[in-house]
């Protein structure tokens, strides 16, 4: 006997909709306008019904292949590879970046006096499932980007300064968790996600679709 629609967790309808959104504009039967509307619709409608009527006139469902790649997509990457587990960035009146599909080590040191630090999470390669972020900020700004899907603990103090952590903490257990600890004294510390989970549901559709163009020709 199936489970009535709206005794089904929404959650899960949700992500059946989208998938099935993704699939068949990659395959060219909804134009990228009607992608993007019904995509914002899926996400921020809270009627089962609702949601499940966007998809009611494609045909085309998320297969094995499609799974696969949306996995490797959206889970974060994790290394078997040990680097070394400790990482010390030192900035004294200038910047400092670590971006793009840099290993993460346990432990990341970060001093930063009169300049501006920043750590782009958005496609590194995790080491282990908690790291710790140690800040010791003086008269200077710490950036850091992190994807939807990581969690994050913010237990730094601050003198004088500005500590904001706009990133959300309720991943999945298996999510890795960033702790930043330390101290941020007349500075700046700045948690965000540099890109939404919508902005990479298009990116990965419009990937997709980019593939399936290829085959095509």
């Amino acid at each position: 006997m199936d489970v009535i629609l709206e005794d089904r967790p929404i959650e899960q309808i949700r992500e059946e909709v989208i998938d099935q959104l993704i699939v068949n504009y990659s395959h060219g039967v909804i134009s990228a306008e009607a992608f993007e509307r019904r995509l914002d619709d899926a996400m921020n409608s809270s009627s089962h019904r609702e949601i499940l009527d966007l998809v009611a006139d494609l045909s085309l469902k998320a297969d094995t292949d499609y799974s696969n790649k949306k996995e490797h997509q959206f889970t974060p990457s994790y290394s078997n590879k040990t680097e070394d587990d400790q990482l010390s960035l030192n900035c004294i009146l200038g910047n400092n970046e670590r971006s793009g599909q840099w290993q993460v080590p346990k432990v990341i040191n970060v001093r930063n006096i009169l300049g501006e630090s920043t750590l782009d999470f958005s496609d590194a390669i995790f080491q282990h499932q908690h790291v710790t972020i140690k800040l010791n900020c003086v008269l200077g700004g710490a950036i850091i980007y992190v994807p939807e899907g990581i969690n994050v603990v913010c237990k730094t103090y601050g003198i004088v300064s500005s500590i904001e952590n706009r990133a959300p903490s309720l991943a999945n257990r298996q999510a890795p968790v960033i702790t930043i600890e330390g101290k941020v004294v007349l500075g700046s510390l700045n948690v965000s996600i540099k890109r939404t989970i919508k902005e990479k549901f298009i990116e990965f559709a419009n990937n997709l679709k980019s593939a399936f163009d290829m085959k095509a020709r």
